[in-house]
């Protein structure tokens, strides 16, 4: 009786492995399904700033990545690209974005149109996907602003310092002219009185 115990036992060991390894083979060519990571969901950004999408995804077979941007001014697709191959970069955003293999972006020069909500999207190629979504807030440079208006002063105190000038300079004229015919008018009539003088 102990003998087909054993053997029984050790049939059930390698029927057990047999079907461990099947469904380990298995799990490796079905889908898996595709991971994705959006470590930074919120970014702040200036006028003019350069600023990274960040997204990390992992998959088990081929990926396609996509990215678009939803504002109030419509709907734009940015990019799409298969990982390893091709990269489709949309005609407005030609010059200003770069794509990264791990599936991140960046985006160069933002401005106030480039405010709103980025949504990539990952699709593997046995059809599953993953969504992550980015809103990125664009403010403008509050110190130009400042700048301008610290020139705007600068300008308004040498305006106001050149005409205090010349008005000192005018008042100093005056001064002078109004002595000038102050010692004319003495001096005549001191000749007056020399002259009356004489005569008499």
């Amino acid at each position: 009786l102990m003998r087909p115990l054993q053997g029984c036992r050790g049939r059930d060991v390698v029927v057990g492995t047999v079907t461990l390894c099947l469904a380990a083979g298995w799990a490796l060519q079905t889908p898996g399904g595709v991971s994705l990571l959006v470590p930074q969901p919120n970014i702040n950004a200036t006028v003019a700033q350069n600023i990274l999408l960040s997204v990390e995804y992992s998959c088990r077979g081929v990926a396609t990545i996509e990215w678009k941007h939803v504002s109030s001014w419509g709907t734009t697709s940015i990019v799409e690209w298969r990982s390893g191959n091709y990269v489709n970069i949309s005609t407005v955003y030609k010059d200003r974005v770069t794509a990264f293999e791990n599936g991140s972006i960046q985006l160069r020069n933002v401005g106030m149109r480039d405010a709103g909500y980025y949504f990539v999207t990952v699709t593997e190629e046995h059809g599953t996907n993953a969504y992550g979504t980015i809103i990125v807030n664009v403010y403008e440079i509050i110190y130009e602003d400042l700048h301008f208006v610290a020139v705007l002063f600068a300008f308004l105190a040498a305006v106001s310092a050149i005409l205090i000038c010349f008005m000192w300079l005018c008042n100093k004229s005056l001064h002078l002219f109004q002595k000038k015919t102050t010692h004319k008018l003495t001096a005549s009539t001191t000749e007056e009185i020399e002259l009356e003088t004489i005569e008499c």
